[in-house]
């Protein structure tokens, strides 16, 4: 616990960034930074909390196998945890996960095991812990546990940041859904803070997060799944609280990815496709204020790094292949920076 806490320290507060949108005024967009963590992701905050809650519950000791199944960014965050801790990992992925991710795991100490059906990561992980005697850190099922939604975390951090912004209560915060452990963190704190910000959950093609809330139904499962790496599960995972979430937004594969790659141009450096999705998602409500005349605030996240999908979605054969078309969504994100549509 001491090397957590000591690990914590050193991390300290992600960035909050404002981030210009000619076409919206009145509406101020925020992103907070969450690819500045030391593992280059929103998944650093879970894996610590993982790992407390572990220690904690006392499935983690001494030489304990810390294993996991994930899309690749909870993986890395765990690896580098289980290298602090000194102790074995092995992350159970999907064959999709990019050669970026693996590699960083790699880089931790971690090891690798590969599924061909993606829908079998958590079996597969589960067997290994079983057959091991390790411990499956299971983060669909714990993240909304391990994570403390009084204090400490992104959502007290995001609204104290906001606090001397124009807008300091944002109308919506957007998020993405893996786990779902971020949304209901954030909506559980701002019920126990008393603050009116709404939440709001993007969902891509493929996952079953929006239709699991549409039909208030958490046995809803899919056929396919999501192409847009840590974000969108083929069910509705335990910590997704579907009560929780004022809305959600379905964001097409081709938008998140067209995107990711429009604000990695404005920002001046790369973000991953689930950042994409959240910016997405973040400027169609901004449009649904414009259009009410409203001004107020929006805040999202930049979830990882871009450079770990240099491979895959910053490829435009591997992108073409997978019968993704971005370019139709274009000319909508242009639009949001002419300021010609300042008066809108």
């Amino acid at each position: 616990m001491e090397l957590l806490e000591a690990e914590a320290g050193r991390s300290g507060w992600t960035p909050l960034l404002p981030f210009r949108m000619d076409g919206l005024k009145g509406i101020d967009l925020y992103l907070k930074d969450e690819s500045l963590h030391p593992t280059g992701s929103l998944k650093h905050r879970l894996a610590r909390s993982l790992f407390i809650h572990g220690l904690c519950n006392g499935d983690i000791g001494r030489g304990t196998t810390i294993i996991e199944a994930s899309s690749g960014s909870t993986a890395v965050s765990e690896a580098y945890f289980a290298q602090i801790l000194d102790l074995p990992f092995v992350a159970i992925l999907p064959a999709a996960t990019s050669q970026e991710k693996i590699a960083l795991i790699r880089r931790y100490g971690g090891g690798v095991h590969v599924v061909d059906d993606p829908t079998e990561v958590v079996a597969t992980a589960q067997g290994l812990a079983d057959d091991s005697d390790g411990h499956f850190m299971d983060q669909f099922s714990f993240a909304s546990q391990a994570t403390d939604w009084r204090s400490g975390n992104i959502a007290s951090e995001l609204f104290s940041q906001m606090s001397r912004e124009r807008h300091p209560v944002p109308d919506w915060v957007v998020v993405g859904a893996g786990t779902g452990g971020t949304s209901t963190t954030i909506a559980r704190h701002a019920r126990y803070k008393g603050i009116s910000s709404r939440v709001a959950v993007v969902d891509p093609d493929g996952s079953a997060f929006y239709e699991g809330w549409r039909r208030k139904d958490t046995s809803f499962l899919t056929s396919t799944p999501s192409r847009i790496e840590g974000i969108g599960r083929t069910r509705v995972e335990s910590s997704f609280v579907p009560n929780l979430i004022d809305e959600m937004v379905q964001v097409p594969d081709g938008a998140s990815i067209v995107t990711m790659r429009w604000a990695s141009e404005r920002l001046g450096r790369r973000v991953g496709p689930s950042t994409g999705t959240n910016i997405w998602g973040a400027l169609q409500l901004a449009l649904r204020m414009r259009a009410s005349r409203r001004e107020g605030s929006i805040v999202t996240l930049i979830c990882d790094v871009g450079d770990r999908y240099a491979s895959t979605y910053y490829d435009d054969d591997w992108v073409t292949a997978r019968g993704i078309d971005p370019t139709s969504y274009r000319g909508a994100l242009s639009e949001l920076c002419s300021a010609e549509t300042r008066n809108a």
